[in-house]
């Protein structure tokens, strides 16, 4: 009997790492709070969304909101094209 849960937890386990529901949920989130946030006008549903997402994608949410208000990262210099000379000469 203990082989029959045993088996039925390595299962499950399994199940869930093939299905990733954390990864699947975060994602969900992550769209709507870019692109439809329209839909979520109210304080307390942004609230439950950010916080599906703190919970699904900790590291990432915490570190897009400590770095919210950072000013963007400096341009790259122009480039520079040699001028090519042609030989009169040759």
């Amino acid at each position: 009997m203990i082989w029959l849960a045993i088996t039925a937890a390595a299962a499950a386990g399994y199940l869930i790492g093939r299905l990733r529901p954390y990864d699947r949920l975060a994602t969900w989130v992550n769209w709507e709070l870019r692109f439809h946030l329209d839909r979520w006008t109210s304080k307390p549903r942004q609230v439950a969304l950010f916080s599906l997402l703190l919970l699904t994608d900790p590291v990432r949410t915490v570190h897009a909101w400590r770095h919210r208000h950072d000013p963007p990262p400096p341009k790259s210099p122009l480039l520079k094209f040699r001028k090519l000379t042609h030989d009169e000469d040759a």
